[in-house]
Formats: C-alpha cells, sequence, structure tokens
C-alpha cells in the first residue's frame, strides 16, 4: 500500500514533459509568436523577450533564424508577400467584366487578406521605424497594382496606351487605393469602428472614383503628354550640344 501511494505521489509530483515540436513546426511556432509580438512591439522589440513569451531559449530561436534581422524579413515575406495574390493581376485586366465591378472586387478580397490588426501594426509600426518593409512592399505595389489599374483607366476614358504610365497618373490612382487603406487604419488604429459595412464603402469609393476620373483623368494624361512634348526639343538641344565635334 505505502509503494502504491509513493509511486502515485511521484507520478504527480512529476511535470509532463512537453513533445519536441518537429523542425517545421518549431520554426512555424517562432514565426506566428514574432509576428504578434511585432505587432504590439514593433521591430524595436527584444528577441530575449519574444523567446520567453514562447517559451523556448534565445539560443533555440537563433537556430532557426540566424538573426534578429533574419527573422525580421522572414515576417515580411509571411505578412506581405505570402499574402498578395498574384490572380488578383488577372481580375483587374479581364476586359470581359466591367471596371467598376473588377475594382470593387479587388478592394474586398484585397481588404479580407491584408487589413488584419496584425498586417496592419506591423505595417504602421515599419514605417515608423524606417525599416525598408514599407518600400519593398510599396515597389511591389507599385509595379502589380498601380500601374496595371492605371492602364485599365486609360481604356475606361478611351485613352491611347502608346506611351509609358506617369508618376502623375500613379499618384491619381493612390487617392482611391489610399482612401481605403485608411479605413483599416481608422479600425485598427484609432479603434473607430465603421457603422457602414466595408463592402458598401468599397462601393461607394470605387463609384465616386471613376465617376472623377471621366473628367480629371483625360486632362491629366493629356497635360502630361504636352509637357512630355515641350521637352523633347529642349532635350534633343542638350544632348547634340553635348556631342563632341569630331576633328577633320
Amino acid at each position: 500500500m505505502a509503494s502504491t501511494t509513493k509511486s502515485t505521489k511521484a507520478a504527480t509530483s512529476s511535470p509532463e514533459k512537453k513533445p519536441r515540436l518537429r523542425a517545421a513546426e518549431r520554426e512555424q511556432q517562432i514565426l506566428h509568436g514574432a509576428i504578434r509580438y511585432f505587432s504590439e512591439k514593433g521591430f524595436a522589440g527584444h528577441t530575449r523577450e519574444l523567446s520567453q513569451r514562447l517559451g523556448i531559449t534565445q539560443p533555440l530561436l537563433y537556430r532557426y533564424f540566424k538573426s534578429k534581422q533574419d527573422l525580421i524579413d522572414k515576417v515580411y515575406l509571411h505578412v506581405f508577400m505570402g499574402r498578395w495574390q498574384p490572380q488578383w493581376v488577372t481580375l483587374l485586366r479581364d476586359r470581359s467584366v466591367p471596371l467598376q465591378e473588377r475594382l470593387a472586387r479587388f478592394y474586398v478580397e484585397y481588404a479580407r487578406a491584408t487589413y488584419q490588426p496584425e498586417w496592419i501594426r506591423i505595417y504602421m509600426f515599419a514605417g515608423l521605424e524606417s525599416s525598408g518593409l514599407n518600400r519593398r512592399y510599396l515597389q511591389l505595389i507599385k509595379k502589380e497594382l498601380l500601374a496595371p489599374c492605371c492602364e485599365e483607366l486609360r481604356h475606361y476614358c478611351g485613352l491611347p496606351d502608346d506611351t509609358p504610365i506617369s508618376e502623375q497618373e500613379i499618384e491619381f490612382y493612390w487617392t482611391l487605393h489610399d482612401g481605403l487603406f485608411y479605413t483599416a487604419i481608422r479600425e485598427t488604429i484609432y479603434q473607430s469602428p465603421m457603422e457602414v459595412s466595408f463592402d458598401d464603402k468599397v462601393r461607394y469609393a470605387v463609384e465616386n472614383f471613376l465617376a472623377g476620373a471621366r473628367s480629371v483623368y483625360p486632362r491629366l494624361v493629356s497635360a502630361e503628354r504636352e509637357a512630355a512634348g515641350a521637352a523633347a526639343p529642349a532635350k534633343r538641344r542638350r544632348a547634340e550640344t553635348a556631342r563632341p565635334v569630331s576633328g577633320r
């Protein structure tokens, strides 16, 4: 009877060991923990504190990520690049569907993938701390979203597409993209809930944007063409002046 009691006490006093995670599982555990941590603390947070939160040692963390910057880069790839869907570009270029419908569908899908608290907070921290992650993501947005949408705007407004998209056109399109992004900031950062559904807000924003584009975008493109045409002779003259005169 005594031996049974001793064995029972021993069983209850010894803590159960947590099962070891496989390498891939451990890496994902650290990565997802880092996403939560950096969304709260920013990238100035310490890996020692992150390790404590995860219940692992700091050396174990560095076994999977060679440095803090390596971990930050993996967070960027997962949070930003991992949520970008290449099929969105196909959707935006599908001219068998009205542009208003394409833009509305895109922004509803884009918001579901990106306008989440962790995504927004990490994006804001990255900008405040000048980590460079924002610039990398903005380059992607400019190439894969803004430039194609400007081409679709030209088609929508009946404009020729025989010149490169200008920076003025890119900035014009930013007004739509920025406006919808600010909605996510209001909810996540300012904690100001919307009284209107996001889908309705997208519909209003896109309809309003395209109505204005019908009037403004042709003038903008025309002005850019005129400016480029006026600059061309001066550019040729500078080139001719700089050209060395051959000896006779």
